[in-house]
């Protein structure tokens, strides 16, 4: 029966098969059961330490004649009785609680419960910690033997051979965490934890899987330049998130309604918190109750918090996916291509002001949005910007595309070997819609600032000037890579850096004020510092200045271009 097996799943997945073939072992399998086994005994005997003996306390939690002495203690403090409250004590020392007067089923009760959340703590720390190490590491492995171009050679697919990765890889992991199911079930049965819900937490933790697994694998294919340092920088992360998150979900604050909501749905704790209510020993509600997603009270059902939650997973692992399609096949490939980002800049967007209180926290979604606004323009200007070899081809060769592109300007829409300005322009232009229909439809601007025509020209013209910044650092990203020099890629990004942190940090070293000099602030990186306390005619001149300095860099990017796409012949003819 098990060769059969054997065969079917080299039939179905070669790939998962050598994987498999590879780490089950009799030795390695021997060591995840018992590390499974002694890890679940450790669980239940650790819960066993508060085990009601023969010197249980007559006011502890689960003797009944708790509410016979505690009563009376309470209203000894409250008088300040201080013989009462000796005598109570002493009685209290040296009396304890009757076998026969614990409640044994409510603390099995409570002992189960504790044992399914402890162990449903330690399988999301070892899925996604260990999970993740293992992926990064197999690929590093991979690469440094030489084997990964052997399997990019495959005539398996992509999609075959990284399922095979996540399925295989992480085997052993898989096997301790299914010898503890068993118990875990057992221990939420026990618990009277509803099975819908468990199997609930089943789904959150095999979606999570997915979503990081898939994240890890892009991470080993993008982050070679780490070599035996990615494992452990890949994992470090995930643990970093998962603790990070962890302490926003079991902390008292409801804060899941501004746009950093998005970013929490991607751990798992606050749906699980959302699921079991004792997880954290919160006395308050789950911060998820209070959900919303463009005002949509998604907190108040089940079945949307938990909807929303896989279907965020679900389509981030499947974008995850398309960009190891691209990767894998071809390492000097960008992750993504020019259409993928116009989408991706709308599922942000999307996702980033449904979270937002557009009304309620005007000033809060302001500097949160243009932050992950900004950090994302730059993330595509370093992704999406092409290299001098790419557009030395694509400028020289562009005739033969005359069939699929009807002009440049689809080419510089579509083509991933073109320049990317006007790909970030339509980016920008996709970013700014929200706000510009925030602009027109809030009505807060009208209770706190009684020139409401004027502000609202204010906050127009900070977007254009934040546009036209992004836009010259896109121009002068493009024009390094350009350049003959060796590690293009280097100077860019520390150049991009420098022009983008340093003059923010230098002004706020320096004690440059906004509101007293904000005109400089106007052509910083956050521009709209100075907003407030500008006149519109200065913004306008700022916002000129910017434009003349993009108008000259695309000038020169332009001239760039064609003489990269002249041949050889014609440069060394024209002296070149």
């Amino acid at each position: 029966m098990m060769p059969n097996l054997i065969d079917r799943i080299g039939d179905w997945n070669p790939q998962l098969l050598r994987e498999l073939k590879g780490r089950l072992k009799f030795f390695n399998v021997a060591i995840a059961v018992a590390t499974s086994l002694l890890l679940q005994l450790v669980v239940f005997l650790y819960q066993l330490r508060e085990f009601p003996g023969d010197e249980y306390s007559l006011t502890g939690e689960y003797c009944n004649l708790r509410q016979v002495y505690e009563p009376q203690q309470n209203q000894a403090f409250r008088e300040s009785d201080q013989s009462r409250i000796t005598n109570l004590n002493d009685f209290l020392s040296n009396n304890f609680c009757p076998q026969n007067q614990i409640d044994w089923q409510l603390w099995w009760r409570d002992h189960w419960e504790y044992i399914f959340l402890s162990m449903s703590v330690i399988f999301i720390f070892t899925l996604l910690v260990a999970g993740t190490y293992l992926l990064i590491n197999d690929l590093s492995k991979e690469e440094t033997r030489g084997t990964l171009n052997f399997i990019r050679l495959s005539p398996q697919s992509e999609t075959s051979i990284l399922t095979g990765k996540l399925l295989g890889v992480p085997s052993l992991i898989y096997l301790i965490v299914l010898v503890a199911i068993p118990l875990h079930l057992w221990a939420g049965h026990s618990a009277k934890i509803a099975s819908s819900y468990i199997f609930s937490y089943y789904a959150i933790l095999a979606t999570s899987c997915i979503f990081f697994y898939n994240a890890a694998l892009l991470f080993g294919l993008v982050s070679r330049w780490f070599s035996s340092f990615q494992p452990w920088l890949g994992s470090g992360a995930v643990l970093l998130f998962l603790f990070t998150t962890m302490v926003l979900a079991s902390s008292y604050s409801n804060t899941l309604n501004n746009p950093t909501a998005w970013f929490r749905l991607f751990s798992p704790w606050d749906t699980t918190n959302y699921l079991f209510p004792n997880l954290f020993h919160l006395s308050k509600a789950s911060p998820l109750e209070n959900l919303e997603f463009f005002y949509l009270p998604l907190g108040k059902n089940i079945v949307s918090v938990l909807g929303f939650h896989l279907l965020n997973l679900g389509l981030c692992s499947y974008g995850i996916l398309q960009a190891l399609k691209r990767c894998f096949r071809n390492p000097q490939a960008s992750i993504i291509n020019k259409k993928q980002s116009y989408l991706l800049v709308a599922f942000c967007q999307l996702m980033m002001w449904g979270f937002a209180r557009w009304v309620e926290q005007v000033g809060e979604n302001y500097i949160l949005l243009a932050l992950y606004s900004l950090v994302l323009m730059l993330s595509l200007i370093a992704v999406l910007s092409p290299h001098r070899q790419d557009i030395q081809d694509w400028a020289r060769y562009r005739h033969q595309g005359v069939s699929r592109h009807k002009s440049v300007w689809q080419d510089l829409i579509w083509a991933e070997k073109s320049p990317a300005l006007v790909a970030i322009a339509i980016n920008l232009t996709i970013a700014t819609i929200p706000w510009l229909v925030w602009i027109s439809f809030t009505s807060v601007v009208d209770a706190n600032y009684g020139q409401n025509d004027i502000y609202k020209l204010k906050v127009l013209l900070a977007i254009a000037l934040s546009i036209s910044l992004i836009m010259i650092y896109a121009t002068i990203a493009q024009l390094i890579l350009l350049l003959k020099t060796p590690k293009r890629s280097f100077w860019a990004i520390g150049t991009i850096s420098a022009v983008t942190f340093l003059p923010p940090m230098i002004l706020g070293i320096l004690g440059v004020s906004s509101s007293k000099y904000p005109s400089v602030w106007l052509f910083s990186t956050f521009p709209w510092a100075g907003i407030e306390y500008s006149g519109v005619t200065t913004i306008f001149m700022s916002l000129l200045a910017e434009l003349s300095v993009l108008a000259l860099l695309n000038f020169q990017l332009t001239r760039q271009v064609r003489l990269a796409g002249e041949s050889a012949t014609k440069a060394l003819l024209a002296g070149r």
